[in-house]
């Protein structure tokens, strides 16, 4: 069952024409709206379902900078400066907490890439350090595990996903923005090859930009108009426990599992060490783009060739302004693999035994579209004059999505970006 998100009643509206028009009502869509609208830029946002159905609220809620790529750590600080300031910002409380991210290793070869990671980003002035055993039994009190050490990040934190986006969204829409659900986007409409407007269910919207901020349907929307996006799926599948006392208000990585504290006093728990990942047609397509990440990540995948495959395959991949894809699949909602679940929480048991006696109150799983490099593309689609792309998360982007959703606003608006955009620019790959 996937989690509950905060309901608001969006628009009825359905307005002939706008300044810009944003494909996907995820986090970082809404996050690009209320930095337009709080601008005067009038914008309106669609979604083929509803607000943050999909990965924007089944996500794991972590704010974090620690094990990020270098070149992305700019945008995690810039976001954490505006998670500080969202609950003033939006006039609720969307669960921020500052209250640290630790993660632990077992062997010393594992604490050698934390050690590692922290060296590379000794020029940015991060509150990281390293942990001792005794640093992590202080810290997280009543464990059994046995740690080779680890790394703590203070100012990383936590967030509610449940809570967020429509907290944005609503803040979004007493500002100007147009908020429309259960609205899919068939396809752009250009004039003398730049975008003018988009084609949706209900009719077109005329308009200066576009941004598509799809999560993992961008690919195939991009595909539709002969783009190809180099993303493919992964499933995480994540627990909720009963209100319990625990040992730490900080969230924490092992090897083989996470949790962190969740608003209502349970925990939030997914098995680090193990993602699902079905096979699509996508594989043959862009997956020789992906050889390296495999071979770093072999460990972590459960490749499977299942029902997935074949639904996948049953969408359609070209269509001009008939019913898309996107109109038969409104939300995307894979299965939950029971399996990892229930290894999360034994693994954390093992290690802080206060879990033995926890209860399962809710489980879900969300998919999330990867790129080669597990850094978004926010940026201007080459070829498509006002078209600009803010996707590829892979599985961090509601950390950075208020810096994400307002350099994607500065983008569009051609103004001034809140960090350099050089690292998430459409080529690299």
């Amino acid at each position: 069952m996937a989690p509950t998100i905060a309901s608001i009643d969006t628009s009825r509206d359905f307005p002939a024409e706008t300044t810009v028009v944003i494909i996907g009502g995820g986090i970082i869509g809404l996050t690009a709206a209320l930095t337009l609208a709080e601008r005067g830029v009038p914008v309106v946002v669609l979604d083929k379902g509803r607000l943050a159905g999909e990965q924007s609220s089944r996500n794991l809620g972590w704010i974090r900078k620690t094990s990020r790529h270098g070149e992305d750590v700019p945008l995690a600080l810039a976001a954490d400066r505006l998670w500080a300031g969202m609950a003033e910002r939006t006039g609720s409380d969307v669960g921020y907490r500052p209250s640290g991210i630790m993660f632990l290793s077992r062997t010393p070869e594992q604490l050698a890439l934390h050690e590692s990671w922290l060296k590379s980003v000794s020029n940015l002035s991060l509150d990281s350090r390293l942990l001792t055993a005794r640093d992590i039994d202080a810290q997280v009190p009543g464990g059994r595990g046995q740690w080779a050490g680890g790394i703590f990040t203070p100012s990383d934190g936590y967030a509610e996903p449940t809570l967020a986006s429509s907290a944005i969204a609503k803040t979004a829409m007493a500002r100007g923005a147009v908020i429309i659900e259960h609205c899919a986007v068939r396809n752009l409409v250009r004039t003398g090859g730049r975008v003018s407007g988009v084609v949706t269910e209900r009719g077109e919207i005329r308009c200066d930009q576009v941004l598509l901020a799809g999560g993992m349907w961008s690919r195939r929307f991009l595909g539709n108009i002969g783009i190809s996006l180099p993303t493919l799926p992964l499933i995480l599948s994540v627990l909720r426990t009963g209100p319990m006392k625990g040992p730490t208000d900080s969230a924490v990585g092992g090897p083989d599992f996470s949790f962190r504290k969740h608003r209502d006093g349970g925990f939030i728990v997914t098995q680090r060490g193990a993602l699902d990942a079905p096979l699509t047609l996508d594989h043959l397509l862009v997956g020789s783009k992906y050889l390296s990440a495999l071979r770093s990540q072999w460990g972590l995948m459960r490749i499977s060739l299942g029902k997935h495959f074949w639904r996948d395959l049953a969408l359609s991949r070209r269509w001009k302004h008939g019913r898309s894809p996107f109109e038969r699949v409104r939300t995307m909602d894979p299965p939950i693999n029971e399996r990892l679940n229930n290894d999360a929480l034994r693994n954390l048991s093992a290690a802080w035994p206060v879990f033995e006696n926890a209860t399962v109150e809710q489980s879900w799983a969300g998919m999330i579209d990867i790129t080669p490099d597990s850094n978004p593309i926010i940026a201007p689609v080459p070829g498509v004059p006002g078209l600009t792309l803010a996707t590829g998360f892979s599985g961090h982007g509601f950390g950075t999505s208020p810096a994400a959703g307002q350099l994607a606003a500065d983008l569009v608006m051609n103004e001034t970006p809140i960090i350099d955009p050089a690292p998430y620019r459409f080529g690299r790959f």
